[in-house]
C-alpha cells in the first residue's frame, strides 16, 4: 500500500480550481447593504421567501426590489397583491420617493390586485392555481417582466386545511415561477414558533429572509437575517435595517474587518498648546479621539475647538448631539470665542441633534451610516456617547460604537467622541467601555482645592506618537481653552488660587534671593575695588623704592669708578713698577 503523502502542488491546483468555480447567478436588489449580505443579490430566476410579523417591512422590501430593478437594472416587474389594492400600494410607497404611476405608465412595473375569498375555498373544498398562473403569466408577458412579487402567500393558501395539498400546491407554484425564469419574492407572515404560518414555505424556497420588528426598553428596532440560501454563501447574522424616506437600508455590521489603511498625516486639535502635548502636530487623521471627564469640565468646548479648526482647513464636520440643540451649542460656544454659525452657513459644519431614545441602537447606527455617506465629512463628532446607556445595555452600546468606529476608520474619518464620567466611577474608566478601541484618550478632571474647583487635562494615551505625561491646568476664557504652564508645588500640581498664592510666595523668595545676589555682587565688587586700590598703592610704593634704589646704585657705581681712577693716577705720580703693575707701559 502506497502511504506517500500527496504533493503540495495537488492542493494548490485544487485551490485554484475552487477559485474559478462558477457562481450562482444573482439578481441585485439595489437595496443598500442587502446585496453585500447576500453576496450579490437574490437567486436569479428562483423564488425567495420573505417572512416576518406585522409591520416589519415585508411589502416595502418586495416593492423596493421591484422599483430598483426597473429603474437601475432595466428589469421590469410584476407586483401581485392579495390584500392591498393597486391604489393603496401606490399611496403607501409614495412617501419613499417611489412614483409607481410613472413606472406603470412606462410599462416598467405592473400592479395587479387579486381578491381571494377564503370562505369559497372552504365551502367547495377545491383549489386550483390555473387561473392564477394564467393571470400572472399574462402580466409577465405584457411587460416582459424579469421580477415578480406575490404579497402575501397566506391569502392564497390560508383556507386549505390539508397540509399535503398545501405542500403540493406550494411546490407547484414555486416550480411554475422557476419555469417562467423570473426572480420572485413571496412574502409570508411569521408563524407561532416557526418561520411562517404554514411551516412549509421555507422548505420549498431557494432563499429565505426573515424580518423582525422588536421592542427593547421601550425602543423599537428592525432586524434582517438570511436563514437559507441554496447554492451560495451569505451572511448569517442578524443585521439592523432602517426604513426611511429613501427606502430600506441594511447595515452589514459584522462584515467589517480590521483591514483599514491608516494615515500618517496629522490634524490640529484647534488648541496650539494641546498640539504641542501631542508631539507638536495634533491627532492622526482618521484616528479615534475620546474626551472623557466629569460634568462641567469642558468636553464640548474641546469638541468645538476641533470642529472650528477642521472647518478652517476647509474640511466638512458632522456633529451628532444627543443632549443639546444646535442653537444651544452655538450659543454656548460663543461665550468662549468660538463662532460655529459661519461654518454652518458655508455648509462645512452640519449638526444632527436627536435624543437617543428616538430609535434603537442599531437604527441609530444605520442612520449615522447614511448621514455620513451622504455628507462625506472628514471628521465626525458624537457628544456625548454615554447618552445611549440606559439600564443594563452597556454591552449593546459598546457593540454599536465598535461598529461605528470601524466604519469611520475604514473611510479614514477622524472620530471625536465625548464621554461623561459619573463621580462614582473611576476617572480612567469610560462609561461606554470603549477605551481600548480609542487611539487618543484625553481625560479632563476637576481639581478641588482652597475652596474652589479648577480644571486639569491629562493625555492618558495617544497611540503611535510621543505625548506629554504632564497634568496641565486649563482655563475656559473668552478666547477659548487656554492651557497653563505646569506648576508643581510641594503637594503636587497646584491650580487656581493655590497656584497664584504659591506663585506669589515663590516670587517673593525669588526677589529676596535676587536681592541677596545683588548684595553679594556689590560686596564682591567693593572688595575687588579695594584690592585693586591696594595693588595700585603697592605698585606706586614699588616704583618709588625702585627709583631710589636705582639712584643709590648709580651713585655707588660712580664713586667706585672715581676711586679706581684716583688710585691709578696716584700710582703714576709715584712712578711705581709699571712692569709689574702695568705691563702695557714701556720703560724709558
Amino acid at each position: 500500500m502506497n502511504k506517500s503523502k500527496p504533493k503540495p502542488l495537488t492542493r494548490t491546483k485544487s485551490r485554484r480550481q475552487n477559485h474559478f468555480r462558477p457562481q450562482l447567478p444573482k439578481s441585485p436588489t439595489g437595496i443598500q447593504g442587502l446585496d453585500e449580505i447576500t453576496g450579490g443579490g437574490l437567486p436569479k430566476a428562483r423564488p425567495t421567501l420573505v417572512c416576518g410579523g406585522a409591520g416589519c417591512g415585508k411589502t416595502l422590501l418586495a416593492m423596493e426590489f421591484l422599483v430598483r430593478g426597473a429603474t437601475q437594472f432595466h428589469e421590469p416587474g410584476v407586483f401581485m397583491a392579495f390584500e392591498e389594492t393597486a391604489k393603496d400600494l401606490t399611496q403607501n410607497v409614495a412617501s419613499l420617493g417611489f412614483d409607481l404611476n410613472d413606472l406603470i405608465a412606462r410599462k416598467r412595473i405592473l400592479l395587479d390586485f387579486v381578491y381571494v375569498e377564503r370562505s369559497d375555498i372552504e365551502a367547495t373544498g377545491e383549489y386550483d392555481l390555473e387561473g392564477l398562473f394564467i393571470r400572472l403569466g399574462q402580466a409577465i408577458d405584457s411587460i416582459g417582466a424579469k421580477r415578480v412579487v406575490l404579497d402575501t402567500i397566506e391569502s392564497l393558501f390560508g383556507g386549505l386545511p390539508d397540509p399535503l395539498i398545501l405542500r403540493a400546491e406550494l411546490r407547484r407554484l414555486f416550480r411554475w415561477l422557476k419555469d417562467k425564469g423570473v426572480t420572485a419574492i413571496i412574502t409570508a407572515e411569521r408563524g407561532d414558533g416557526i418561520l411562517t404560518r404554514q411551516g412549509l414555505e421555507e422548505y420549498v424556497s431557494d432563499c429565505v429572509i426573515v424580518l423582525d420588528h422588536r421592542v427593547n426598553d421601550q425602543t423599537s428596532s428592525r432586524r434582517l437575517r438570511v436563514v437559507k440560501y441554496r447554492g451560495s454563501t451569505h451572511g448569517t447574522n442578524e443585521y439592523p435595517f432602517l426604513i426611511d424616506e429613501d427606502g430600506i437600508s441594511v447595515l452589514p455590521v459584522t462584515s467589517l474587518a480590521l483591514q483599514h489603511i491608516v494615515s500618517s498625516k496629522r490634524v490640529s486639535t484647534g488648541i496650539a498648546r494641546l498640539d504641542a502635548m501631542l508631539g507638536g502636530k495634533g491627532y492622526y487623521r482618521g484616528s479615534s479621539v475620546l474626551i472623557s471627564g466629569t460634568a462641567g469640565t469642558g468636553k464640548s468646548s474641546f469638541a468645538a475647538h476641533f470642529s472650528d479648526a477642521a472647518c478652517r482647513r476647509g474640511e466638512r464636520v458632522l456633529y451628532f448631539s444627543f443632549e443639546e440643540s444646535p442653537s444651544q451649542i452655538m450659543r454656548n460656544m460663543r461665550s468662549i470665542g468660538i463662532h460655529l454659525q459661519p461654518w454652518v452657513n458655508k455648509g462645512l459644519l452640519q449638526f444632527h441633534a436627536q435624543r437617543p431614545s428616538f430609535a434603537g441602537l442599531e437604527a441609530h447606527l444605520v442612520m449615522k451610516h447614511k448621514l455620513i455617506n451622504a455628507f462625506k465629512p472628514q471628521a465626525v463628532i458624537l457628544d456625548p456617547l454615554n447618552s445611549f446607556i440606559v439600564g443594563d445595555n452597556e454591552i449593546a452600546v459598546q457593540s454599536m460604537l465598535m461598529r461605528l468606529l470601524h466604519f469611520l476608520k475604514a473611510k479614514q474619518i477622524t472620530g471625536f467622541f465625548t464621554s461623561l464620567i459619573s463621580s462614582s466611577r473611576t476617572l480612567e474608566e469610560s462609561e461606554s467601555s470603549i477605551s481600548s478601541l480609542i487611539d487618543t484618550w484625553l481625560l479632563l478632571r476637576a481639581v478641588d482645592s482652597g475652596g474652589e474647583r479648577n480644571r486639569g487635562l491629562a493625555v492618558l494615551k495617544s497611540r503611535g506618537m510621543a505625548h506629554s505625561n504632564q497634568i496641565r491646568e486649563f482655563l475656559l476664557t473668552d478666547h477659548g481653552v487656554e492651557l497653563r504652564d505646569v506648576y508643581v508645588g510641594a503637594s503636587g500640581v497646584l491650580t487656581g488660587s493655590a497656584r497664584l498664592t504659591q506663585e506669589a510666595q515663590d516670587q517673593a523668595v525669588q526677589m529676596l534671593q535676587k536681592q541677596e545676589i545683588e548684595r553679594r555682587q556689590i560686596e564682591l565688587k567693593r572688595t575687588h575695588q579695594a584690592l585693586e586700590a591696594h595693588i595700585a598703592a603697592l605698585r606706586a610704593e614699588f616704583e618709588v623704592k625702585k627709583t631710589e634704589s636705582l639712584r643709590i646704585t648709580g651713585q655707588e657705581q660712580a664713586q667706585g669708578a672715581q676711586l679706581a681712577q684716583g688710585r691709578l693716577e696716584m700710582g703714576v705720580s709715584r712712578e711705581e713698577d709699571v712692569t709689574a703693575k702695568n705691563p702695557m707701559r714701556r720703560s724709558k
